[in-house]
């Protein structure tokens, strides 16, 4: 089916169909030449993440949750079967991770080298740092503080930037 189809059966907007597939909340559609090929898997997901919502699951909780089911599973959520309330308790925990692996990305740390040099460690993405020296003068700085920007998808880079 169409995005806009799926969309309409769902009750949303196309736009919130593309950003749960950006955010992985639904898979990919399969591409057939200039039409996205949505299927029926992905109205009974959209279906099951409508029902994990009104139980105030943050998306990141949904997300967790929706990964760790069957299909089977997400079937009968999306037709009416209540979560349990184990499974609304891990997802919770699962969000609040989330959360908290966010906040670590984001602090800055400082380090000394071997030398006696004062650094600043950011951690940009889980096994990505950005080291960067106190000497470091304004270009620097502003490059740094650029990619920064990037990692936490907030950056504005242009292409005439590059």
């Amino acid at each position: 089916m169409r995005l806009s189809d799926l969309a309409e059966r769902a009750g949303i907007p196309p736009r919130t169909v593309r950003y749960y597939v950006q955010r992985g909340l639904l898979p990919a559609p399969r591409f057939r030449g200039p039409d996205t090929a949505y299927e029926e898997e992905h109205l009974i997901r959209l279906r099951a993440i409508r029902r994990l919502q009104e139980r105030f699951f943050p998306l990141d909780a949904i997300q967790v949750e929706l990964a760790r089911m069957t299909p089977e599973a997400i079937r009968a959520l999306a037709e009416g079967a209540e979560p349990s309330p184990l499974t609304a308790i891990k997802a919770a925990a699962a969000a609040a991770v989330a959360v908290l692996r966010s906040a670590t990305a984001q602090r800055s740390a400082l380090v000394a080298d071997g030398n006696g040099a004062a650094w600043e460690r950011w951690e940009l993405a889980p096994g990505l740092e950005l080291h960067l020296s106190q000497a470091a003068g304004a270009p620097s700085r502003s490059l740094a503080q650029k990619l920064r920007d990037i990692a936490k998808g907030t950056g504005k880079e242009t292409s005439n930037e590059q």
